[in-house]
């Protein structure tokens, strides 16, 4: 068996003058479940798309199963499964028919076709309703229908691009478990992007990108060790002179997270007693919690989502589509 079945090496993506992602490296095991975290423009699709052949890297080198995915792009396209964020079935046919089609484009022989598509039906419990067109699917069972297709071909490395979003937690938790016990079952590797943190703690390892920059790979559990502090939460009559507090009294830098003031301390069960006692504010409430991905996030990348960034890198995908176009 190969160490791994994802190699990244020094990885750098520019559209013109902006740059996508800048000399990243990561690789990934073998029937691993990865998570690529990042804010809106941090550099995750273009990561991706290079990965699964949709893009060409500037300069660096990546390998998945064993292929490069610039020179021997078959190969790697044979070896990768993808299910979208946004939907691409096509509505107007029946399930099963939507199945045949995926069957056909990856040449899967006609002597396991249909015992390969009532498989993966049967998984995703969308058997029964195989005839029935796509169009009457819930979102749930397109969802479904979606993995399905993209296990059909049996591949080494399914790309899970926000796999549950939209979905009721429910159609989420059983969606996971056909996912994770395919893992199991078949040593798939799952490369998964999405924003439900809760997800992102099925991983085994998580990478966080931010500006195409790669600020941080670990477990979930040695992700969270970086916060490592109790969090506390807080609404007061004046955050900003509360915050001042808590800078000057304390040596804390808290933060604005919304409607509340959020900082880290060492023991927060004996600190909060104090912090509400001396606080020169009033506190209207005040929660305390252990550290969560959420607050690795937050402190690793900020809580705003760039959207000038990522529209930056938008505009210079589309100029360079259109110079390609004009050759």
């Amino acid at each position: 068996m190969q160490d791994y079945v994802i190699r990244v090496e020094n990885l750098l993506k520019k559209f013109g003058e902006v740059v996508a992602i800048n000399d990243i490296s990561f690789n990934v095991a073998p029937g691993e479940v990865f998570g690529f975290l990042g804010p809106n423009g941090a550099g995750k699709t273009t990561t991706i798309n290079i990965l699964c052949t949709l893009a060409k890297p500037t300069s660096g080198h990546a390998t998945l199963n064993g292929f490069d995915v610039v020179r021997q792009q078959s190969q790697v396209r044979q070896s990768i499964g993808l299910v979208f964020q946004d939907p691409s079935l096509d509505e107007r046919l029946s399930g099963l028919q939507n199945l045949r089609f995926h069957a056909m484009v990856y040449n899967i022989p006609a002597a396991v076709r249909e015992t390969r598509i009532k498989e993966m039906l049967t998984m995703v419990e969308l058997w029964d309703k195989r005839n029935s067109q796509v169009r009457t699917y819930s979102g749930g069972m397109k969802r479904r229908l979606e993995i399905a297709r993209g296990l059909l071909h049996y591949p080494v490395v399914l790309f899970l691009d926000e796999p549950t979003l939209g979905l009721d937690p429910q159609t989420r938790s059983r969606i996971w478990e056909y996912i994770l016990g395919l893992r199991e079952q078949r040593g798939t590797t799952i490369f998964l992007t999405t924003h439900y943190m809760d997800e992102a703690e099925k991983a085994d390892r998580i990478a966080v990108i931010d500006y195409g920059n790669l600020i941080a790979i670990d477990t979930p559990q040695g992700l969270k060790g970086m916060v490592g502090k109790d969090v506390i939460s807080a609404r007061t009559d004046d955050d900003d002179r509360a915050a001042e507090e808590l800078r000057l009294r304390y040596g804390i830098e808290p933060r604005h997270d919304g409607d509340e003031l959020t900082f880290e301390v060492t023991g927060g069960d004996e600190f909060l007693p104090v912090f509400i006692r001396e606080l020169g504010v009033k506190i209207h409430s005040v929660r305390l919690r252990r550290p969560t991905l959420d607050d690795v996030f937050l402190k690793l990348t900020g809580r705003e989502i760039r959207e000038k960034e990522a529209g930056d890198i938008f505009k210079a995908m589309v100029r360079e589509h259109g110079r390609r176009m004009r050759r």
